[in-house]
């Protein structure tokens, strides 16, 4: 059997890069160390890719015909293929400079579900290229004539590695599309429930597991490609069903999906650095769903089969602005938190559209000179992606040791003075304990109900959370709700500290 040999310094190169990756995630678990996980990765993604192309030299040969004695083959590196590739890289590269530099922290939970889509659609070229020619990626040894046409004959092993490489990268690049759309505003976040969609996912899953099987004993175009078109669809249709509170675990879900869609493409290529960093990705993805649908109170199954928002809002959320509730200044927070012994602050992705992460932490600082204590509750699902809060609060220079996670942290809301909520909805809401009806009935929450006094930041009185669900924190009578652009809200209590 034919296999594309590995230099023993490319497989210690290799693991070198593994290794950092390793260290890149560990400290990628922390704020703290969070820069030093990403200098790793930076330097284990450079060996990676050096490692391949100096490993992966094109080369091209000549024949050289002397009018005596014999022919002499001659092999030279192909530059105009050299010269491809890095302007490829480049170009690449330069996309991804670019885009970093520009994008705003609020756009980051689509982007990154754009990169997933990006990775998926590379699993599925390859994954085509590696079936159109398969001599030149090792995986055929025989060569058959057929009706005048060589036909290569991919090993049974390579075809498995094949079928599941495309199934995974198209499942995930049609799923980042939509996971896109939502999060980019461009389709709706509530649930697109269609008639009979589990039958028909399960229908579709059973087809592509059936072909990838067939497609071992026949490598016929017509398997291929049909395993590959399936997929794009069950794809579209796994995402859309979701409403948008579970949006969290749909992109750490992609994530997964998108790093054992490389992992497959590995093997297929007899790259161990492709295999290594698909198994992490793949299986540190998964750990993050786990943790994401802990965090809800869901199983992964019930995300998939349709998420939050599936069922209709009964709790009265069209005629919210109807009820009584009580509405403050940016003087009257400003006096209540100067008189607090504690204040914990719960950001959320109001924040972060309102991009009022630095005043935020300029009003703690206040606080904190008045002899005020002040904290940061951070919900594992507060935002559009996981750790989409503790990422803008580090932006804004907030100290680590000042914020805590919702286990941390939720006991203490009944020994707080003032509770100041900017942007969190839903997960603050104290349906999800009471109420059987609301769709985020059985989700752990921020327990900021039990403090004293509520101080609550939000545009206006008439919408309501991503998962489409009224606040019934808004109408207790602990709560003072503070109607105005988060930004300017803060703004003006900041000059009132003064």
């Amino acid at each position: 059997m034919h296999e594309l040999t590995v230099s023993p310094w490319a497989s210690l190169a290799y693991l070198v890069a593994g290794v950092c990756f390793i260290l890149a995630l560990r400290g990628l678990s922390s704020p703290a160390s969070s820069q030093r996980g990403n200098r790793f990765g930076i330097i284990g993604m450079t060996i990676a890719v050096v490692t391949t192309l100096v490993t992966h030299v094109p080369f091209v040969q000549h024949a050289l015909v002397a009018d005596t004695g014999p022919t002499i083959v001659v092999r030279a590196i192909d530059w105009t293929t050299v010269v491809e590739i890095l302007a490829a890289i480049g170009v690449g590269a330069a996309i991804g400079l670019v885009t970093a530099r520009r994008i705003a922290m609020t756009a980051m939970p689509q982007l990154v579900a754009a990169f997933h889509s990006l990775v998926g659609l590379a699993a599925v070229l390859v994954g085509v290229a590696a079936y159109l020619n398969p001599q030149a990626f090792g995986i055929s040894d025989l060569v058959i004539p057929l009706i005048g046409q060589p036909f290569a004959v991919i090993h049974p092993v390579s075809r498995i590695e094949l079928g599941l490489g495309v199934a995974i990268g198209a499942i995930t690049f049609s799923g980042s599309v939509i996971a896109f759309l939502k999060l980019n505003g461009n389709m709706g976040g509530k649930p697109i429930m269609l008639p009979g969609r589990h039958v028909i996912n399960l229908a579709l899953l059973a087809g592509i597991l059936g072909l990838i099987a067939y497609f071992v004993t026949d490598q016929a175009p017509w398997i291929f490609w049909t395993i590959v078109i399936l997929s794009f669809v069950i794809g579209f249709l796994l995402i859309v069903p979701i409403g948008g509170a579970d949006m969290p675990v749909v992109v750490s879900m992609l994530n997964s999906y998108s790093g054992w869609a490389a992992a497959a493409m590995g093997f297929t290529l007899h790259n161990s650095a492709m295999i290594i960093t698909g198994a992490l990705v793949g299986s540190s993805g998964a750990i993050l769903s786990y943790i994401m649908c802990r965090a809800m109170n869901r199983s992964f199954i019930s995300v998939i089969a349709g998420g939050f928002g599936a069922v209709a809002d009964t709790s009265g959320g069209a005629v919210a602005s109807d009820r009584p509730w009580k509405r403050g200044s940016a003087e009257d927070a400003a006096f209540l938190m100067s008189q607090a012994e504690q204040v914990i602050i719960v950001p959320g992705y109001g924040m972060a559209v309102a991009q009022a992460q630095h005043v935020l932490r300029e009003m703690g600082d206040k606080l904190k000179a008045d002899g005020v204590r002040v904290k940061y509750a951070i919900h594992p699902v507060a935002g559009r992606m996981p750790g989409h809060m503790n990422v803008l609060l580090a932006e804004a220079n907030v100290p680590y040791d000042d914020v805590f996670e919702l286990e941390d942290i939720n006991s203490e809301f009944a020994q707080t003075d003032v509770a100041f909520v900017i942007g969190a909805n839903d997960v603050t809401n104290p349906a999800a304990k009471t109420d059987k009806t609301s769709p985020i009935y059985g989700m752990p929450v921020l327990d900021v109900e039990k403090a004293k006094t509520v101080l609550f930041i939000k545009r206006s009185m008439g919408g309501v959370g991503y998962a489409g669900v009224d606040n019934e924190l808004f109408y207790r009578d602990n709560t003072m709700m503070l109607l105005a652009d988060a930004k300017k809200m803060v703004e003006d209590i900041v000059k009132a500290l003064d």
